[in-house]
């Protein structure tokens, strides 16, 4: 899904990255191909194992020492950072692209304050001096909604709230201005209440900023309203890509109709959730056919031993599912056949 550099942002093509592990190699994203425009919102959705926080580790470089990159291209403004040396991707993390990862606790330092830590970034990736970068750590928490900033910056991270470290997290990773945002489960260690406050902050920060963001969730209700477009990903490759109406209101894939029948209705609180059935992929022992198959109610034979390719299911809208080959096929029995 290449396509012209100018006009995207990022692009990744047919990106492969598995882990070595004693027991074998694990397949974590197989074939993963995206674009991302200046400015847009694209959601990353799937449950756990299914390759979405892999594929943004992946663009980050920061993958685990068993993770390699095996086949494919990460193109940032036209250049593969795949082929990138280790002073060249410290440059692109943090000034090109940032991250925002799921637990703010863990992923900032206990023993060292808020400011240190903002500043840190800002030191490293710009000409500020010291005094011109703890200025701008205050600006950033400001601009993140953290009160009397002045004073938060010289607090460590235990005396802030789960919410008001996730916005310091958010004024990190902003704080050197880059073109694109990976927000890697940024609400779950949040409460409802509390995570609606960040997803407008982040709606918020990308109008008046310009950045892309890469939503990664498991919980397509988070980013209904949020996202451009959305991935769904499943056994470390895409089984539908679309816009957010496609998938709510003309999900292709089995496995999205699944997931959206997971999520609560508010219009109708006494409505039973139906989970999808089964278990996780095994990602060691990857299946012949569908990675699906196993948990679909509606497995066919050749969803057994053949992989359904990309169908375009209109101009904005793709899965990769025999169902769609089968409603076509019954479609042009009848003669009815869709353009």
């Amino acid at each position: 899904m290449s396509g012209n550099s100018s006009e995207y942002i990022l692009e990744v093509n047919n990106l492969h990255t598995s882990f070595f592990t004693d027991s074998g190699e694990v397949k974590a994203v197989n074939g993963v191909s995206f674009n991302l425009k200046p400015g847009e919102i694209m959601g990353i959705v799937g449950e756990s194992g299914s390759g979405k926080s892999v594929t943004a580790y992946s663009i980050m470089q920061i993958l685990a020492e068993a993770g390699r990159i095996i086949e494919g291209e990460v193109l940032y403004k036209g250049q593969d950072i795949t082929k990138f040396s280790k002073k060249q991707m410290a440059g692109f993390r943090g000034k090109c692209c940032s991250i925002i990862f799921q637990d703010p606790m863990t992923s900032l330092n206990p023993v060292y304050t808020i400011g240190n830590q903002i500043m840190e970034a800002i030191l490293l990736h710009t000409n500020k001096t010291k005094q011109e970068a703890r200025a701008r750590a205050i600006e950033m928490l400001e601009l993140v909604g953290v009160n009397e900033p002045a004073r938060r910056i010289r607090q460590y991270p235990y005396e802030l709230s789960g919410g008001m470290r996730q916005r310091v997290m958010i004024a990190m990773a902003l704080a050197c201005e880059p073109d694109i945002l990976i927000a890697d489960e940024p609400t779950t260690a949040l409460d409802v209440t509390i995570q609606a406050q960040i997803l407008e902050l982040m709606q918020e920060l990308q109008k008046s900023l310009g950045m892309a963001i890469i939503m990664v969730t498991h919980d397509l209700g988070v980013i209904a309203d949020m996202c451009d477009k959305i991935i769904v990903m499943y056994g470390g490759s895409i089984c539908e890509r679309g816009t957010a109406d496609d998938i709510f209101y003309s999900p292709s894939h089995e496995y999205t109709k699944g997931l959206l029948r997971s999520i609560p209705n508010v219009n109708n609180s006494k409505e039973r959730l139906i989970p999808i059935s089964g278990t996780p992929i095994n990602l060691l022992n990857m299946p012949k056919g569908c990675a699906f198959c196993s948990r679909c109610d509606n497995a066919m034979k050749i969803c057994l031993d053949h992989k359904p390719e990309e169908l375009a299911i209109s101009e904005t809208h793709r899965a990769s599912c025999w169902m769609n080959v089968k409603r076509l096929m019954m479609e042009k029995e009848a003669g009815g056949v869709k353009a």
